[in-house]
């Protein structure tokens, strides 16, 4: 008799992400506790030795509740019992702009990036689900974000030389997970983060989904997640389009930090030619997480709506202008 059907999907998943992977380094497991990341712990314990590679596992504590080392310990503990070594816990110190969640989300990757340099990882397996997606694709719906947004999060990125972040889990539900902890003979820990309401993640998930999912029937969000992978080839392609057009475009310009010619940029699809805009702005060393689409907008209008508008303020510090020609970012 073969594994209980959710264990099987599980591991088959994490066999999926091993197999894609160059040979050689270790393969770490981020591990928080939950049955989402136990579970992913569990399967890639179990794939790894049978795909001759090294796994290991890390799980951050963030100091945020009393206890909280305490709580690391025991999962360190029980992903040494499940094979994975090296195996250790990572104390950080949350605080930052964006509030407490991406907070903790930079905390988090930061110590992830380091654990995996110290350790000669080349690969971080994440425990993201099918119903992470959802949640991400609604609140970027509720913010009026565009494509890259909506995309919600991708099954492979990265975020430093060397190291490869992937999300084997995003095909499967948490009914999944759980059930696979259950067969594993694994006791997920229930953050109460995870409940509390003061978190718009957390309103999502415990109301807006069930409302939308009595109100339009079952398979809201495998809906929602189907809609995300559409929407990621999409943005891929229009990025792409953008970096070639920018690069074309691009120029300089004494004393401004960046420069693109405005002849190319009018004729651009405006998909196209925002993406470009944003790419010049960034570049010029406007913050991406605090560069808005009505910054954009404005920006979009010097170039297609011009009559006579001197420049359009944006984040660190930095105005666009026209001149000479050429859409010019710089200084105040």
């Amino acid at each position: 008799m073969g594994p209980d059907p959710a264990v099987a999907a599980v591991r088959l998943a994490v066999r999926r992400v091993l197999a894609g992977l160059p040979q050689g380094g270790v393969v770490l497991a981020a591990c928080s506790g939950g049955a989402d990341s136990l579970a992913l712990a569990g399967a890639l314990a179990f794939e790894a030795p049978r795909a001759g590679r090294s796994a290991g596992g890390i799980t951050i504590d963030h100091g945020l509740q009393d206890g909280s080392d305490q709580r690391a310990d025991a999962v360190v503990r029980t992903m040494v019992d499940l094979g994975l070594d090296p195996a250790g816990s990572i104390a950080v110190t949350v605080d930052g702009a964006g509030g407490p969640e991406n907070a903790a989300r930079d905390a988090r990757y930061a110590a992830l990036d380091g654990a995996a340099h110290q350790m000669g990882a080349t690969a971080v397996l994440l425990g993201h689900t099918q119903d992470d997606q959802a949640e991400t694709v609604l609140l970027g719906l509720a913010r009026g974000s565009g494509a890259r947004s909506l995309s919600g999060m991708p099954a492979s990125f990265r975020r430093s030389e060397g190291v490869r972040y992937l999300r084997p889990l995003l095909e499967l539900d948490r009914v999944t997970t759980r059930r696979a902890c259950k067969a594993m003979g694994l006791d997920p820990w229930d953050d109460p983060h995870n409940i509390d309401p003061a978190y718009a993640r957390v309103r999502v998930r415990h109301e807006a989904l069930p409302a939308l999912e009595k109100a339009l029937g079952p398979g809201v969000a495998q809906a929602l997640a189907r809609t995300a992978r559409m929407l990621r080839d999409d943005a891929d392609a229009l990025d792409e389009m953008a970096s070639r057009a920018y690069s074309d475009l691009e120029t300089s310009e004494d004393g401004c930090n960046v420069a693109v010619r405005l002849d190319g940029l009018e004729g651009l699809p405006r998909a196209v030619r925002t993406r470009v805009l944003r790419m010049a702005a960034v570049k010029a060393g406007s913050p991406p997480g605090t560069l808005a689409a009505v910054h954009i907008d404005a920006v979009d209008r010097l170039v297609t709506a011009w009559h006579g508008q001197r420049h359009v303020d944006l984040p660190g510090g930095l105005r666009a202008f026209r001149r000479s020609g050429k859409l010019l970012f710089g200084p105040v």
